[in-house]
């Protein structure tokens, strides 16, 4: 029986930015572990790209959807922000993200990653960018991890030098945080 394939497609929190091993350290590595770990018949692929925004990922979208892909994984839209590109565009380019994956591959199962700010941040584009994620989750009937980030993020013990990338230990609870929504997609 073939192993099945799982595309993470990613920035930099997906490609493990920063870690000593990103082979058994990163996020999609980790639960590639957490697979084998439970006699699930899938294959990691991590096609994360540090500093990658939500138009750079449609523009190497098709390379990646080249192979089969059975489960797609989606973690872009923080760089956007950090970008000033306007959340409408990021929710545009994510939402041509999906479609693409789906007309490829009708019966894909999905999971999106979510991101978001800090409250203490105002305004109607922090709102708006806040809002993205569960939106598109619901149109689209995929699996979904709130935020991605929750118990890492502004946490400096699990967090690299530069506060923003998980260290390793970050991303073990991250996997093991994620793990849950991932394994009922894989089952399912």
């Amino acid at each position: 029986m073939n192993n099945k394939n799982i595309l993470f497609f990613g920035d930099s929190l997906t490609a493990g930015y920063g870690l000593g091993d990103v082979h058994n350290e990163s996020f999609p590595a980790l639960i590639q572990q957490k697979i084998k770990a439970h006699g699930l018949n899938y294959q990691v692929i991590n096609a994360g790209l540090s500093g990658d925004t939500s138009s750079g990922g449609l523009n190497r979208l098709n390379y990646w959807l080249g192979r089969q892909v059975d489960v797609f994984i989606l973690e872009l839209g923080i760089n956007d922000i950090l970008r000033g590109i306007p959340p409408a565009t990021t929710h545009q380019n994510l939402q041509t993200i999906i479609d693409r994956v789906k007309e490829k591959y009708p019966d894909v199962k999905l999971a999106l990653m979510g991101m978001q700010l800090p409250a203490f941040i105002p305004g109607a584009f922090a709102a708006e960018f806040r809002n993205i994620f569960s939106k598109l989750a619901t149109a689209n009937h995929m699996a979904f991890v709130p935020f991605f980030l929750e118990g890492v993020a502004g946490m400096p013990h699990l967090n690299l030098r530069d506060g923003l990338h998980p260290s390793a230990a970050g991303y073990r609870i991250i996997a093991d945080k994620v793990w849950p929504v991932l394994h009922q997609v894989l089952i399912s």
